[in-house]
């Protein structure tokens, strides 16, 4: 069965905020609040699914590659005899992100030599496993709030040009703070992985819980540790300019669903 679902939520539902766009998150209602809880998977990956308000709804990661227009999600009755299986299609929308100007002083951070390349391979692998990582978490905390006092420099979805030459995205969020500034974890959950890596330099991730991950780069210093349960909150290290980065900031990622998307979605008003 397929079903047209437009991204619209009731007012009581306000965060996480939706823009079905590249780079965006998608709101589905999937069934009423009475139902039995329902799974639901995009471009075959898993999706995150909570019970609040009126219903179930699911919170779709949308790749930056992905194409505009008509896409579907599979979701399934957990309960259902015999299973019984929709799909509920929605649209997404084009976006354009403007383009952003770097320079890095440290060139070999911009065009690494090949003796850096094995270990920047390696990480990349480990990076995507931790981007792909899924709990079953009943209750996923989704009222994220901004993990550093500052302001915001550089947005997401830039595309980013360093020292002259053409580079991913910018997929994530900068906070712009003295190095030394607290590092907080955005919402409730456990730590997934901590290291250096060659770009990201120091580096947090938190499994918040059923496909939801965050990432906190270029630390000073690291707090926490692998396996830790973290408050909403709470302290997961200090701010610096470890690993590819201009200066001393925060570079915060939101994954879903194994990609990244736009963390402003996921703040609570400010």
């Amino acid at each position: 069965m397929f079903l047209l679902m437009s991204c619209v939520m009731p007012a009581a539902l306000a965060l996480p905020r939706q823009e079905s766009v590249p780079g965006g998150v998608a709101l589905l209602r999937l069934a009423d609040r009475d139902a039995a809880p329902p799974r639901a998977w995009f471009q075959e990956k898993p999706v995150l699914v909570w019970q609040r308000g009126d219903g179930w709804y699911a919170l779709v990661g949308l790749p930056l590659t992905i194409e505009p227009g008509v896409h579907a999600l599979r979701i399934a009755a957990t309960q259902a005899a015999p299973p019984r299986e929709e799909s509920l299609r929605f649209e997404v929308q084009p976006k354009a992100y403007p383009v952003q100007h770097v320079r890095i002083k440290d060139k070999r951070k911009v065009t690494p030599p090949p003796e850096d390349m094995e270990r920047i391979e390696r990480e990349q692998k480990t990076i995507a496993d931790l981007k792909n990582h899924w709990r079953d978490e009943a209750q996923v905390d989704l009222a994220f709030a901004l993990p550093a006092d500052g302001p915001l420099s550089s947005r997401f979805g830039l595309r980013r040009v360093f020292n002259g030459e053409p580079r991913q995205p910018h997929s994530g969020l900068d906070v712009a703070v003295a190095a030394g500034t607290p590092v907080r974890s955005a919402a409730a959950g456990r730590v997934l992985n901590t290291g250096d890596y060659f770009f990201n330099g120091s580096t947090v991730f938190v499994d918040h819980g059923q496909g939801l991950i965050t990432m906190y780069c270029h630390l000073q210093r690291i707090d926490v540790h692998a396996g830790e349960k973290l408050a909403r909150g709470q302290q997961v290290g200090l701010a610096g300019a470890s690993g590819r980065a201009s200066g001393p900031h925060l570079h915060w990622s939101v994954f879903l669903n194994g990609t990244a998307v736009d963390p402003e979605l996921l703040i609570q008003a400010r």
